[in-house]
């Protein structure tokens, strides 16, 4: 069964090159409160006791929790060659034996007894975590692989803590996976228009997938 490998919280770090960030999550013991956050710009993480610095950027109530896949984590240590703690590309979640990338935008997780986390969005990558693996590149490379995790949204709060089980409690009736809209939203724009389906998608997203459309219809 899926489950919570580890729940991770960030503290404030000066980042050289980059200032203030909530990026570095270390994994924590015991229970975490969760609940929506409240709007983006206002709100901060999902997370009681996580630091978020750019509420223009982060957090919010689309991208209240983040969740990375313990396996991808392992495929990404092979391939650079270094090793990658939970938390290290800043998700507040590391799951095991659940496969984020092919899940369904809009799919809700029960975790534990009472917390209902909805799937909103995928993480596009930002130079913050480039400076932060201290990668070269990273951020082309990431964007190539095409397995970003996903953002989700608080629809139940409650308390999350490593080992709780994960069931997918819902499934919506569409075929856009986290893969396809992180796809979309960078390297393949005339991805776009599919995104319109998933009715969970943030707002924002789903303007650029409008504009997109308006785009092609005025071409035709």
């Amino acid at each position: 069964m899926a489950s919570v490998l580890s729940v991770n919280l960030g503290t404030a770090i000066d980042l050289p090159g980059v200032g203030l960030t909530g990026i570095d999550k270390r994994p924590v013991t015991g229970p975490v409160e969760v609940r929506a956050p409240g709007p983006k710009g206002i709100g901060g993480s999902g997370l009681v006791g996580d630091k978020i610095i750019s509420l223009r950027h982060h957090g919010g109530d689309d991208q209240a929790v983040y969740a990375y896949a313990r396996e991808d984590l392992d495929a990404w240590e092979t391939e650079l060659g270094r090793p990658l703690a939970s938390g290290a590309f800043g998700e507040n979640l590391t799951t095991i034996g659940l496969d984020i990338t092919d899940t369904l935008i809009g799919t809700r997780w029960q975790i534990g007894a009472d917390v209902v986390l909805e799937v909103s969005m995928a993480r596009v990558p930002c130079r913050t975590f480039a400076t932060w693996l201290e990668i070269r590149g990273w951020v082309k490379t990431y964007v190539g692989k095409a397995v970003p995790g996903a953002y989700l949204r608080v629809i139940t709060p409650g308390f999350v803590q490593a080992g709780d089980p994960i069931q997918v409690v819902h499934q919506p009736d569409h075929d856009v996976t986290v893969n396809v809209a992180f796809r979309a939203l960078t390297r393949e724009p005339e991805l776009l228009p599919r995104l319109l389906a998933a009715e969970a998608l943030p707002e924002q997203e789903k303007q650029m997938a409008v504009r997109r459309v308006t785009m092609e219809l005025d071409k035709a």
